[in-house]
């Protein structure tokens, strides 16, 4: 069995204790976040296009329904003849040239002067913590000061050059007919077509692409 007497008056009169702020200006956590952001971006884009193109696509379509319906017809008859002559008699050319010169050697996160602030403020990121009877009464407990410097220099020159010659037909024929739910009917569907194309290509699809960058980072 443990004799549980409590404190004696000396151990009580030897207890100390420190009052709280009021909630108001209570701050467990103190965060100072300073951020320098120094971003270069360079992307110069050079694209030439060239195309020579003939398109034909004659479409015809019959179509015919009979829907419960009792002793109908349904006839859908499509007759299309096609004659179609693309002649292309030209040259494609797409030329694309690119210069790029590039200085991104300013790797001092600034204002754009080239002055490095940190040289006349030098910080450090410090994370402190104050068990001391006073960090109460200042409302803080946990400190924490960040500083963080970035430099990036980014470029990325593209360039393309695209050249086409294209004939392009597409006729299309097509005839529908039909019954559904219906008794003693006839569904007739007659699609014809005739199509003679001719096509031709007279020329040359050049492409031509020419980079040069001088890039400094």
């Amino acid at each position: 069995m443990t004799d549980d007497t409590g404190l004696s008056p000396e151990e009580l009169s030897a207890e100390t204790a420190t009052a709280l702020p009021d909630k108001e200006v209570v701050s467990i956590l103190d965060l100072n976040a300073d951020l320098d952001l120094a971003i270069d971006a360079a992307a110069p884009i050079d694209l030439a296009v060239a195309a020579n193109a003939n398109v034909a696509a004659p479409i015809n379509a019959a179509a015919s329904a009979n829907l419960l319906s009792e002793g109908s017809e349904a006839q859908a008859m499509g007759d299309q003849g096609v004659m179609i002559d693309q002649n292309i008699a030209a040259d494609a050319n797409a030329t694309a040239d690119q210069q790029s010169d590039l200085d991104q050697g300013n790797d001092v996160v600034d204002d754009g002067t080239g002055t490095d602030p940190a040289a006349t403020d030098p910080t450090a990121a410090t994370t402190t913590t104050d068990t001391t009877a006073d960090a109460l009464g200042s409302g803080s407990l946990l400190d924490v000061d960040v500083n963080l410097d970035a430099d990036a220099d980014i470029a990325a020159p593209i360039n393309g050059a695209v050249a086409a010659n294209a004939n392009v037909a597409a006729p299309i024929n097509a005839g529908v007919a039909a019954n559904v739910g219906s008794i003693d009917s006839d569904a007739i569907a007659v699609s014809q077509q005739d199509a003679i194309i001719n096509q031709n290509i007279e020329g040359e699809a050049n492409a031509d692409s020419g980079q040069d960058s001088d890039i400094r980072q």
